[in-house]
Formats: C-alpha cells, structure tokens, sequence
C-alpha cells in the first residue's frame, strides 16, 4: 500500500472511529463528487485494516449530501469539497464538533476534448468560437460549480458565455458532458482530470487561484444518535493534507493531461513526475 493511500486509510479510520468503536457492521460515507475516482482506493485497504465492517458509499454535489444528512440519513463520514457544510452539520449538531478535518485545497482547471480550442490562457479558451457549450456543476450545491461562477465574474465573462453554460447536478457530471462532447470545454476540480480513466485525455489549463475563494475541502463525523453517514477519501490528521489536484501549487497548463509538481506531502499524491 502507498504512503499515501496510507495516510488515507488512517484519515478515514479517525473520522469513522465513532461507528468502530460501537461495533458497527457497516461504515457509510457521504463523499463530494469530485472524490468519485479515488474512493475504490481509499475503501479497499479500509476494508482490508477493518474486515469486520463493510463500507458503503454515496458520491454527490456537497450541498445536496448535507441536506440528505440534515433530513436523517444515516452517514457515518461526510467528506465536503467545502468546509463550510461540515461546519454547518456541526452548528446544527447533526456532526461532532471534534471531528472536523481540513483535508485539501482544491484546484480548478477548465478541460477541454476539442483540438479546436485554445487553451493558451483562460480566457482565451473562454473567448474562442469553438466553445459553443461550457460545462460547470451546478454553482447552488458544488463548490467547484460556486469556484467556476467566480472565475466568469472576475474575469468579466459571465454574460458573454451565460447562454452556453450547461449545468451538471455535480462536478462529476460536468466531466461527463464534456467527455461525451456536450460540452467543448468545462471547469472540472483537477482531481478528476488527473483520475486514471481521464489523464490521457483532453488538455487542461489551471485556473489562476486568485480568480475564485480558495476551495477548501474537508470532513465531519456524526454525532451520537444524529445522521452522519457517508463515505470519502482523505488523508489523515488535523492538519491540511493533499490529494492529486488538490494542492496550494500555482497556475499551469498543457496540451496534454499532466500532473502540475505538488509538494512531497501531499495525502493524494500520485506519485509520479509531472508530464
């Protein structure tokens, strides 16, 4: 098992400890979207430290878990990619305040399949009349959707690309539309451009950090006897850790999907040179 896989598992043992230590026969997470690539990874070395317990998972935009939480469903783990749904299930007592973890910050790309479009700077690809549909998750529910929103508006385009926008539930729909060619181009969490069955295709362009609030992600537990049940991947102490995509690394770009250097610390690592 990888170091960082590791530091996972041990992120996910902390915040599911309260169902552990009841005995529970199954474990369930509520994890953001754009931790759908690496759950399989975190679950089975879990699985494998915990043959006792079997994991379960739902993967959805982060404002959609936590109403799902708040209405009574039964997640053990709430993984976010924004901290302040975990904060809010604390507030209203629904997750124990002494479980929050801040795990990562996210990073933004716009990714395109399409040759056609320019990917030189954000808004160049933004501004070519190739881009005849954009493709964001939906900015009321998923952070990397709110991110997106605040990119457009600080760079002065949200009117101009208002009638190509399409919108997906998550940002893990987004991709799809533009992996099925929907959409020439869409903002993505660089997570899941890097994720196994997307590196190898497309380009991508990360977008400049100062255009949108920093997104960071991070994690809750549910209270004894309240709704806090789903499943996620981080990494695994109180301390900010890092995914694949998910780092305070600058701006980059490529014609080709790569991994931008990330420090050695980084939780999700994929531990291997940029391309």
């Amino acid at each position: 098992m990888s170091r960082r896989i590791a530091r996972l598992v041990l992120l996910l043992s902390f915040l599911a400890a309260p169902a552990l230590c009841r005995a529970a026969e199954t474990v369930s997470i509520a994890a953001a979207a754009s931790l759908v690539y690496v759950l399989d990874a975190l679950n089975a070395p879990f699985a494998k430290a915990n043959p006792h317990v079997a994991v379960t998972s739902e993967v959805g935009s982060s404002g959609s878990l936590v109403v799902q939480i708040e209405n009574g469903a039964p997640y053990d783990v709430f993984i976010s990619a924004d901290m302040d749904y975990p904060r809010r299930l604390i507030a209203d007592g629904s997750a124990s305040g002494s479980s929050l973890v801040l795990l990562a910050t996210g990073r933004l790309v716009l990714w395109s399949t399409s040759p056609a479009i320019d990917l030189s700077s954000v808004k160049a690809a933004l501004s070519s009349p190739a881009l005849r549909k954009l493709a964001i998750a939906n900015p009321a529910t998923a952070p990397y959707g709110q991110a997106a929103e605040q990119a457009l508006g600080r760079l002065g385009l949200s009117q101009a690309v208002k009638s190509r926008l399409v919108v997906g539930e998550n940002i893990a729909q987004a991709a799809q539309y533009v992996e099925t060619g929907s959409a020439e181009a869409g903002f993505l969490a660089l997570s899941i451009v890097l994720s196994p069955r997307l590196e190898h295709r497309g380009h991508w362009i990360e977008v400049p950090q100062g255009l949108f609030d920093p997104i960071e992600q991070g994690g809750s537990s549910r209270s004894a006897g309240r709704g806090i049940r789903p499943h996620a991947a981080t990494s695994g102490s109180s301390r900010p850790r890092r995914r694949p995509g998910m780092s305070s690394a600058g701006s980059a770009s490529g014609t080709r999907p790569r991994a931008p250097p990330v420090p050695q610390n980084n939780a999700l690592d994929p531990g291997r040179p940029a391309r």
